[in-house]
């Protein structure tokens, strides 16, 4: 391994030992489904690891859990976000895209839920290509149900993802309605808004990410597979709000998808609004470590919150 790769681990695990000690106190982690993962199949040899090569991620989920992280009672907007790391469906960038963004969302005055989904794998699942959705729409509802306790309003719980959570997110946001498994109530699965960065949206060939795609819908998915799950094609009067970043020299994934589903939610007048780079590349989270322009987006994406009534203290 390059020292480079070896300075970039210790730089994160630092970063992750001084971000968790500033949340874990007041933090919960809750299972999403209780022990009852719905069309799961038992392998004793799937075990969920932290996995160091290249970049610091959560590997093989087998019991999906939401970490909690309410806002200071002071700050409480009553916002809450449900958080989907990235990680092309392989892995979860749980630091970068999870921890550092609960702390950021924590200062907005929102309680931020990281969502550690499970990562499509036939291994452990009767339809991996559902399995994400099953994660994410059982998250908001939990929040929902649980708003009142946790000092949140019901009306205003988004939906936040990263490349490929931001598929996800972007799946939930399209998806919300569909029967993928049998919820124990009627609550609601739609978020009120979404806030997705540098997502992937699309599984057509010519611009998805390769590896979203393959780890989610297989080598060889039929036509129809591929246009349910691009999301530009999936949007309806019923979508939520969006606010989308992304960057023009994005090489893993594609500028394209985000303005597809731009271009989806003007053609239905669904308020949206996006915001594309000049540089950045992919995969820069807040934006913390760059230089360019793309470091301000966490600016943007709080203006446009505030303008939307989110950001006001309960």
């Amino acid at each position: 391994m390059r020292n480079s790769s070896l300075k970039q681990i210790a730089l994160a695990l630092i970063c992750l030992i001084t971000v968790t000690g500033n949340l874990s106190g007041q933090s919960k982690i809750i299972e999403v489904w209780n022990g009852n993962v719905p069309g799961s199949i038992q392998n004793p040899s799937y075990k969920q690891i932290v996995d160091s090569a290249n970049w610091i991620k959560i590997r093989f989920v087998t019991k999906p859990t939401i970490q909690v992280y309410p806002a200071p009672t002071d700050k409480n907007t009553g916002v809450a976000v449900v958080v989907c790391p990235g990680g092309g469906y392989y892995g979860l960038s749980y630091v970068g895209e999870g921890i550092e963004v609960a702390q950021w969302l924590n200062q907005l005055g929102i309680t931020a839920v990281v969502l550690h989904y499970r990562l499509p794998d036939d291994a452990i699942m009767k339809n991996k290509s559902i399995a994400p959705l099953q994660d994410g729409q059982e998250a908001i509802r939990i929040v929902r149900r649980n708003a009142k306790e946790w000092g949140i309003d019901p009306h205003k719980i988004g939906i936040m993802g990263f490349s490929a959570g931001g598929h996800l997110a972007s799946t939930v946001s399209t998806h919300f309605n569909e029967k993928v498994y049998h919820p124990i109530d009627s609550t609601s699965a739609r978020p009120d808004f979404s806030l997705l960065i540098y997502p992937v949206i699309s599984m057509d060939s010519t611009i998805t990410h390769a590896g979203s795609r393959e780890n989610l819908i297989g080598k060889h998915p039929s036509p129809e597979m591929v246009k349910h799950f691009s999301n530009a094609l999936q949007v309806t009067a019923k979508t939520p709000p969006a606010f989308m970043i992304h960057s023009l020299d994005d090489g893993t994934v594609p500028v394209e998808n985000s303005i597809e589903y731009a271009l989806a939610m003007k053609k239905l007048k669904i308020p949206c609004e996006l915001h594309i780079y000049e540089h950045g590349g992919h995969g820069y989270g807040l934006g913390k470590r760059n230089s360019g322009t793309e470091s301000s987006w966490t600016k943007a994406c709080e203006k446009w919150m505030e303008v939307k009534g989110l950001l006001t203290t309960k």
